[in-house]
């Protein structure tokens, strides 16, 4: 049993989470952490055993949890982090607010972060992984963001010091992002909700939005600059290779590579962790085998496979 300080927020031995992610699977964490506040937070990493990990998660929509569940402590952010607040300086949106919550708010003052409106998820993983859509990147609008540090000190980096590159992003060693803020273009409010209804059908026409899955399970193999902007090398989509393998509709176990968009890895109803990583791993050797492409994976994948010590 870990020794744990005293908190004014939630801890939780042994929670579940795999209701707490959009695939539905995964074992316990060791710990689940719901902080109060951000004083609640730092308190709590300056008094934590330095050994003991941590992993911050958001609302589950990018992730597999192993069936082994996560040692150490899992934090997840919640309503005391997802305040969105719109200045002079820029909008200000905590990293538990949803990516669609800010869209929105920010196109009724007049500014333009549409692209955040259809990605799901919270703003602190869309800064992790500098999420992107009709050729807007986090790294495009990102001012700075304030994270509480593994020793719980706070400290506020500017967008430059994350590297942010397509899909990744690089931060201190436990660190924790608590808010981010946007320089973002100005635009009619009109025309940019207009903009976001046009995205929200498109999506919904092309991706399996009513089923059990992660979004795009695979980066797409093509080449892309520092910011996660297209080179233009070259402009290969992960579904297309994925097709091309003969791998649309394939099944392992409980789960299955999407027929509506091949590049949906999703929980058809009974997968477990295992069905879903092994047949990710599956369509990875068929694309090589038949192609000679190395698909990489975008859905982050954590915790212990069952039987495994700590991943």
């Amino acid at each position: 049993m870990l020794d744990l300080p005293a908190v004014r927020g939630t801890l939780t031995t042994k929670r579940s989470l795999a209701e707490l992610t959009w695939m539905r699977v995964g074992g316990p964490a060791d710990v689940l952490f719901q902080p109060a506040d951000q004083d609640d937070l730092a308190t709590f990493l300056a008094a934590l055993d330095p050994a003991v990990p941590v992993f911050p998660m958001g609302v589950g929509s990018n992730l597999i949890v192993r069936d082994g569940g996560i040692s150490g402590v899992v934090i997840r952010l919640g309503r005391g982090f997802n305040g969105i607040e719109i200045g002079a300086d820029g909008v200000h949106a905590g990293a538990a607010a949803l990516d669609a919550h800010v869209a929105r708010k920010a196109a009724g003052a007049g500014y333009d972060l549409t692209f955040l409106r259809t990605i799901p998820g919270t703003i602190g993983g869309a800064v992790r992984m500098n999420a992107g859509c009709y050729g807007t990147y986090v790294a495009d609008v990102l001012t700075s963001v304030t994270v509480i540090q593994r020793d719980g000190t706070v400290a506020v980096l500017e967008a430059d010091a994350l590297k942010l590159a397509y899909r990744n992003s690089v931060l201190p060693d436990g660190a924790v992002i608590v808010q981010a803020t946007f320089n973002a273009p100005a635009g009619d409010p009109d025309a940019l909700v207009q903009r976001m209804d046009d995205q929200l059908a498109k999506r919904n026409e092309t991706q399996p939005t009513k089923d059990r899955t992660a979004g795009s399970t695979f980066r797409n193999p093509a080449g892309f600059s520092s910011t996660g902007r297209a080179d233009d090398v070259h402009d290969l989509k992960a579904w297309k290779v994925i097709d091309n393998a003969e791998m649309r509709g394939a099944t392992l176990g409980g789960a299955v590579m999407n027929t509506k968009h091949s590049n949906f890895l999703t929980n058809a109803g009974d997968a477990t962790a295992a069905d879903l990583e092994d047949l990710g791993e599956l369509v990875r050797k068929k694309v090589y085998d038949s192609q000679g492409i190395t698909l990489e994976w975008e859905i982050m994948r954590v915790g212990n496979r069952t039987g495994e010590g700590t991943a």
